[in-house]
């Protein structure tokens, strides 16, 4: 399981390497380069299930997302 992904910012473009939390959903994440506030996807439990290039770790360990 990886606590780190690469979140795609769907207004922008680009991209940035951060730390997934392990203890709780980040519904909330504010791009570094043009500060939209990024949300999760209908159907998504956060933005990293979103936009990023893998899942949160709950996901990643067969679990519910976050729950």
């Amino acid at each position: 399981m990886s606590g780190h992904a690469t979140l795609t910012c769907p207004e922008c473009g680009r991209s940035e390497r951060l730390r997934m939390p392990t203890d709780a959903c980040q519904w909330f994440h504010e791009c570094s380069f043009c500060h939209a506030l990024l949300r999760p996807a209908p159907g998504d439990c956060c933005v990293f299930c979103s936009y990023a290039d893998k899942p949160c770790p709950p996901v990643q360990a067969g679990q519910d997302c976050c729950g």
